[in-house]
């Protein structure tokens, strides 16, 4: 199941995010987990990116893992940025804005591109599965 909170300025199709998380969470065996979905100002992403990951300035996409009962977390998105970035790799808003939105979700599952190229890699083949998908 998925929660959904638009407090940025940007109109989305909420059923395609539902559809999408139900695709991961199910491929990942978390269908029985509860996500949430927050669409935020640029100036909001950068607050949550200083005070969290103490990089100020804004970014696409965060991931906060909860993990109490069966709620896994939260992804925080800012069309803003991703619109941006959506521009600089020549494809469409929507595209980008699933993108991070999986990205946000395999974090939740404990997947970190972070870690090393090893882990970025297995990250990056999950994410072109669960794109092709859609």
């Amino acid at each position: 199941m998925i929660e959904i909170k638009n407090i940025s300025r940007v109109n989305l199709d909420r059923k395609t995010f539902t559809q999408v998380a139900k695709k991961v969470l199910k491929g990942e065996n978390r269908e029985t987990e509860i996500i949430s979905l927050v669409f935020v100002s640029k100036e909001e992403i950068k607050k949550l990116n200083n005070k969290f990951r103490k990089k100020n300035k804004p970014t696409d996409v965060l991931s906060f893992n909860i993990n109490e009962g069966n709620y896994l977390g939260e992804v925080v998105i800012c069309p803003e940025v991703v619109r941006l970035n959506a521009k600089k790799y020549k494809v469409s808003m929507k595209d980008e804005l699933i993108k991070m939105f999986v990205h946000g979700i395999l974090h939740l599952c404990g997947y970190d591109h972070e870690i090393n190229e090893a882990e970025a890699e297995i990250m990056e083949e999950k994410e072109k599965i669960y794109l092709a998908k859609k």
